[in-house]
C-alpha cells in the first residue's frame, strides 16, 4: 500500500481537522486570536506526533511554533503559517463547508490545508518508520507572513541558514497545481510631491501642481515595467489635492516593485532615489524599499525539483509542472540564505484572498503523499 491509499483512508479525519481550524479566525494583526489558533495547532500536534514542539512569544503578533521530528544532523525545513488576510468574524460569516469535491471557507487554500497536509505527511513517516537516522525535519509555523512576517523574518531565517533544503507550503500556480522554482522579489515605495497651491481660476499661474507632476511620474514609473528583464511596476494608489478649484500643492502614490533578480533588487532603491521633477518648483521624495528578495532558480533548487517529479511519479503517477511566479512568501527569504527552496507544495484550489476561495478536497491526501514522498526521498 503506498502512501497516497493511506491517506485516502484518513481523509475524513484530515477534513474534521480542517474544519476545526478554518472555523478559527487568525487575523494577522490580532494576537490573541491567531494566538488562540496557535494554540490549537499546538495541542495537535504534541498530540498526534512524537515530536519536540517549541513555541516562539512573540509580543505584537501571534505567536509562532517549531515542531522537530528526528534527531540527525541534516535539517530539512518546512514552512507554512497559520495566519490569514481575513478579518475577526469572517469564519462566522463563511464558516467551513464542502459543496461535491470543493471545501470553502476564509484561508482553506491560503493556507489552513497546508498545515494539516505538514501535519498528516510527518505523522505518515513517523508511523511507517520512514525517517532516516541522519534527518530532522523542522515545521516552522508563522503568524504574520500575510503582511510580510516583520517580527518573524529573522526567525525563519536563522533556520534556514542551518537548513539542507527547505520545501515551502505555500498553494502551487493554478490550474494545474505546478511547484514553484522561483518567485519575484518586492518592494514598496511612497512616491510624495511637494508643489505649490494656488487658485485654479484667480491665479493658476501662480501654483505649480503636484497633481501633475505626479502623474508625469507614473507615467516614467510604468514605463519601466520590463517583461523581458522581469520587471514590474504598479502604482496601485494615489491621493492629492484638496478640490478641484484649488492647484494641488501636494501628492502622493504608493509603488510596488516586482523583479526576478538579485541585481535589479539592489538596483531599484537607487533608480527610484534618482527620479528628478518634470516642473520646476516641484520637490520629490521616496520612502519605503525592497523587502523581499527573489527566489532565483539554482541548480539546488532544480534538483529538489526533480526528487518532487520522481515522487510525484511513483506515488501519484503525476508529472508536476515547474513554474514562476510574481507572488512573494517566506521561500523568498529563505532562498536568499543559499538555502534550497522548493515553493508551491501545499493543496490545490483557487481563489486565494477572496470570498470564493476553496480546495480540491481530493488534493488534501494527494499532497499530503506527494510531500511524503519528497521527504522520504530526499
Amino acid at each position: 500500500m503506498n502512501f497516497l491509499s493511506r491517506l485516502e483512508r484518513r481523509l475524513p479525519e484530515m477534513m474534521a481537522l480542517l474544519e476545526q481550524s478554518v472555523n478559527m479566525d487568525s487575523p494577522s494583526a490580532d494576537k490573541a486570536l491567531t494566538d488562540r489558533v496557535i494554540d490549537w495547532y499546538e495541542e495537535r500536534f504534541r498530540e498526534q506526533l512524537q515530536a519536540k514542539v517549541e513555541r516562539v512569544p512573540n509580543d505584537l503578533y501571534g505567536d509562532r511554533l517549531a515542531v522537530r521530528m528526528g534527531a540527525g544532523p541534516r535539517q530539512i525545513l518546512l514552512v507554512a503559517h497559520a495566519d490569514t488576510v481575513w478579518p475577526p468574524g469572517e469564519a462566522r460569516r463563511r464558516p467551513f463547508r464542502v459543496d461535491g469535491k470543493r471545501a470553502y471557507g476564509p484561508g482553506v487554500y491560503d493556507m489552513k490545508a497546508s498545515l494539516i497536509q505538514a501535519l498528516y505527511a510527518m505523522k505518515l513517516l513517523q508511523a511507517e518508520g520512514r525517517l532516516c537516522d541522519s534527518l530532522s525535519i523542522v515545521l516552522l509555523i508563522n503568524s504574520d507572513e500575510e503582511i510580510g512576517s516583520p517580527t518573524s523574518r529573522a526567525w525563519i531565517e536563522a533556520y534556514a541558514r542551518e537548513s539542507e533544503a527547505a520545501l515551502v507550503l505555500e498553494p502551487p500556480l493554478e490550474p494545474h497545481g505546478a511547484l514553484k522554482t522561483a518567485r519575484k522579489g518586492s518592494g514598496r515605495f511612497l512616491l510624495s510631491v511637494q508643489g505649490q497651491a494656488a487658485h485654479a481660476g484667480v491665479n493658476p499661474e501662480a501654483g505649480i501642481s503636484a497633481v501633475e507632476e505626479l502623474a508625469r511620474q507614473i507615467i516614467r514609473l510604468h514605463s519601466w515595467s520590463d517583461a523581458d528583464s522581469g520587471i514590474q511596476i504598479n502604482v496601485g494608489k494615489i491621493a492629492g489635492g484638496i478640490g478641484a478649484n484649488v492647484i494641488a500643492d501636494y501628492a502622493e502614490a504608493e509603488i510596488d516593485v516586482r523583479v526576478d533578480t538579485m541585481d535589479d533588487f539592489r538596483r531599484f532603491p537607487g533608480r527610484l532615489n534618482g527620479l528628478v521633477p518634470s516642473l520646476p518648483g516641484t520637490r520629490l521624495r521616496i520612502d519605503g524599499g525592497m523587502n523581499r528578495p527573489p527566489m532565483e532558480r539554482t541548480e539546488s533548487s532544480a534538483r529538489l525539483y526533480e526528487i518532487a517529479r520522481s515522487a510525484a511519479r511513483e506515488e501519484l503517477s503525476l508529472e508536476p509542472e515547474e513554474a514562476s511566479t510574481g507572488g512573494v512568501s517566506d521561500g523568498n527569504f529563505i532562498a536568499a540564505c543559499g538555502t534550497p527552496t522548493l515553493d508551491g507544495l501545499g493543496v490545490g484550489g483557487g481563489g486565494a484572498h477572496s470570498p470564493s476561495e476553496f480546495i480540491w478536497v481530493p488534493e488534501l491526501a494527494r499532497r499530503t503523499a506527494l510531500l511524503a514522498g519528497i521527504l522520504d526521498r530526499i
